[in-house]
């Protein structure tokens, strides 16, 4: 099991997270953060494969993901 987690206060909306998801599952979603930021949401967390090519692209380290009970990024 994966699990993404955005941090609202480090997240920039760039986007690379977006982009550079081998399989697409992340988009800009409508909730803001508390500095007025639209946050990425995973499309669909059961495809995600844990490669953490979203956390490493984040230039603010704004991503963490644990996958398998142990949290990386």
């Amino acid at each position: 099991m994966v699990k993404l987690e955005i941090h609202p206060m480090l997240c920039k909306s760039c986007g690379y997270c977006v982009k550079f998801c081998p399989k697409s599952l992340l988009e800009i979603g409508t909730l803001r953060s508390p500095r007025g930021f639209l946050l990425p949401v995973m499309k669909d967390s059961a495809s995600c494969i844990g490669c953490m090519t979203c956390a490493v692209a984040c230039p603010e380290a704004a991503i963490s993901i644990t996958v398998g009970g142990e949290e990386n990024g």
